[in-house]
C-alpha cells in the first residue's frame, strides 16, 4: 500500500498504478466531470481516479490530497500530451512548479536529493500544507484544497504553451474572488457560513489580496481572458458552491448562474447539471465536509486531528506497543491511572515518557509540534486497546 507520508511514494504510485492512457477522456468535459466526481473541485475528496482503485479509507486528509493532486495533474498531462510517460510527467511537473514558485525552489533543491520524484514529493507536500500554523491549517482546509485546482489549470497552460502566462495565477485568483463576492451578494437567503467562507478564501489565496477585489457586476469581470473549458467549468462550479443553501437555488440565483454561463459560452445544459451535481455532492457529504461543520478553531482542530492521529497510531501499533511495554515505570503509572487519579508529578512523568517514545517513532513526531500536547489524551485513550494483555496483567498485579 502507498504511504503518502513516507519518502518514495510517487515512485511506488507509478509502479502500482497502470499507466495506460485513459480513453474515457475524449474531451475536456469528460475529464472535468471525472475530476469533479472525486470531490477534488469541492475540496472534499471521496475517491481517487485510478486503475486499480486506491483505498483511501486509512489515509489522513492531507495524504488523500497529495495523491489526488498528483493523480489530477497526471490526468491533465495524459489529456494534453496523449501519452503516459511517467518520467516525462514528473520532470515537467517539477519544472512547472519551479516556474510557479521560483523563490522557494532553490531552498527545496538544497534540502532533498536530486531525484525528480523526491523533488515533486516535497513540492506537492508544500502545496497541500499551505498554512504553517496547525490550527489555522485545519481552519482553512476545505477551501485551500478546493483552490488546488488552480494548480491544475496552470499546469494545463504550461503543457500547452511551454510556460505559465504572465500574471495568470493572479488573474485566476482575482476572478475567483470576484465571482465568490458577486455570488454572495446575489444569495437570497443568507447563511451562517457566508462570513466564514470569505475568511476561508482570504486564508487560501496566494497571489492576490481579497480586499483589493472590487467587482460590482458580471460585466466588469475579465472573463474573456480565460479560453479553456476547464477554467470556465471550474469558475461556474465555484459560483454554484457559494450559492448552495440546503439544496435550494432561488430564481435570482439561477438567473445569475445562467448569465455567468452565457458570458463564458457554457451551455445551459452544463449550468443545470452543475447545480444538480453540487447539490447532490454536498447533500450526501455535508456531515463530513469541514466547512459545514465548523464551530471554533480549537474544537475544529481537535475533532479533525483525532482521525489523523488514529491512523498514525494504527500504522505504528506494533512499535508503539513494544516501546510502551518496555517502559516499566510508564506501565505502572498507566495501570495506576485506571484505579485512581495520578498526582501532578506522575502525570508529568507519563507525558514526558510518552513524548520520548513518540520522538523515537518518526510518524508520531506530530506530538512534538506546537500544540501536539493537546493530542496526548487521544494516544492515552488508545493505550488499553494497544496493550490488552500486558496492560491487564499489570493491572492485576
Amino acid at each position: 500500500m502507498i504511504n503518502p507520508s513516507a519518502n518514495g511514494w510517487i515512485d511506488k504510485y507509478f509502479v502500482e498504478q497502470k499507466t495506460m492512457f485513459d480513453e474515457a477522456f475524449v474531451d475536456d468535459l469528460s475529464l472535468y466531470k471525472s475530476i469533479r466526481e472525486t470531490g477534488f473541485i469541492y475540496g472534499h475528496i471521496i475517491s481517487i481516479h485510478s486503475n486499480p482503485i486506491i483505498d483511501i479509507s486509512q489515509w489522513k486528509s492531507d495524504e488523500i490530497s497529495k495523491i489526488a493532486l498528483l493523480t489530477t495533474l497526471y490526468d491533465v498531462y495524459q489529456f494534453c500530451k496523449k501519452e503516459t510517460n511517467s518520467e516525462d510527467f514528473i520532470k515537467k511537473t517539477v519544472a512547472f512548479y519551479k516556474e510557479m514558485t521560483p523563490s522557494n525552489f532553490d531552498f527545496i533543491r538544497k534540502i532533498i536529493s536530486s531525484s525528480a520524484s523526491s523533488k515533486l514529493e516535497t513540492l506537492i507536500n508544500e502545496r497541500v500544507q499551505t498554512n504553517k500554523d496547525i490550527i489555522s491549517k485545519n481552519f482553512s482546509h476545505i477551501v485551500t484544497n478546493a483552490l488546488l485546482f488552480v494548480d491544475v489549470l496552470a499546469f494545463q497552460q504550461y503543457l500547452q504553451k511551454g510556460e505559465i502566462p504572465e500574471k495568470y495565477l493572479k488573474r485566476m485568483e482575482e476572478t475567483i474572488m470576484s465571482i465568490v463576492s458577486l455570488s454572495l451578494k446575489i444569495k437570497t437567503v443568507k447563511s451562517q457560513h457566508d462570513d466564514l467562507l470569505i475568511k476561508l478564501f482570504e486564508a487560501s489565496v496566494r497571489y492576490t489580496k481579497f480586499s483589493k477585489v472590487n467587482i460590482q457586476n458580471l460585466d466588469e469581470l475579465p472573463l474573456d481572458y480565460f479560453t479553456n473549458n476547464l477554467e470556465n467549468y471550474y469558475l461556474l462550479d465555484l459560483a454554484g458552491i457559494t450559492l448552495w443553501n440546503d439544496g435550494k437555488v432561488e430564481n435570482e440565483e439561477v438567473y445569475f448562474l445562467d448569465k455567468l454561463g452565457k458570458v463564458m459560452s457554457i451551455s445551459e445544459g452544463f449550468v443545470a447539471e452543475s447545480v444538480l451535481a453540487t447539490n447532490k455532492f454536498i447533500t450526501l457529504h455535508k456531515k463530513e465536509i469541514q466547512y459545514f461543520n465548523y464551530s471554533n478553531p480549537v474544537k475544529h482542530f481537535y475533532d479533525q486531528t483525532t482521525t489523523g492521529v488514529k491512523v498514525l497510531i494504527k500504522r505504528n501499533q506494533k512499535r508503539l506497543t513494544k516501546e510502551i511495554s518496555e517502559s516499566k515505570e510508564l506501565m505502572q503509572l498507566l495501570a495506576k491511572s485506571t484505579q485512581k487519579d495520578l498526582s501532578t508529578e506522575e502525570k508529568k512523568k507519563v507525558k514526558k515518557q510518552l513524548l520520548d517514545i513518540c520522538k523515537s517513532i518518526p510518524s508520531l513526531t506530530i506530538f512534538l509540534l506546537p500544540g501536539g500536547g493537546l493530542l496526548l489524551p487521544i494516544l492515552i485513550k488508545f493505550i488499553p486497546q494497544l496493550l490488552p494483555s500486558a496492560f491487564n496483567e499489570n493491572l492485576e498485579d
